[in-house]
């Protein structure tokens, strides 16, 4: 899904071109759960989109992350790896933010120009 697409909380499959299995995503597409985002966690499993979204920051991380940019197409325009306490540039044609564990994103395939698929479970 990507492109128009109206997105609740939830959880959710992330297809990566070239890869056999899908990784587990969390939507977060509310205002409150975007904005506690991974906050306050050890860790994730899988990754957690955050949508709308263009910017991010690691303040009150326990945890380095992986931060992909979307555009609307969930094309990666993006993509960063951040330590605890540090501040993401914003990317102005970002509708979409994608986090995972430090490292986990080059593991998947995700990289700048990849366009990814994500399809809601529930």
């Amino acid at each position: 899904m990507g492109r128009g697409r109206r997105w609740r909380d939830g959880s959710g499959e992330l297809w990566v071109p070239g890869r056999d299995a899908p990784v587990p995503v969390e939507i977060a597409a509310g205002y409150g759960t975007r904005r506690r985002g991974l906050l306050g966690r050890d860790g994730v499993a899988g990754a957690m989109l955050l949508t709308p979204c263009n910017s991010v920051h690691s303040f009150r991380m326990r945890f380095t992350i992986d931060v992909a940019y979307l555009d609307r197409a969930l094309r990666v325009l993006d993509v960063h790896t951040l330590k605890p306490g540090r501040l993401g540039r914003p990317r102005l044609r970002a509708r979409h933010v994608l986090e995972s564990a430090g490292g986990a994103m080059a593991e998947w395939g995700v990289r700048p120009g990849v366009r990814l698929t994500i399809e809601p479970t529930d």
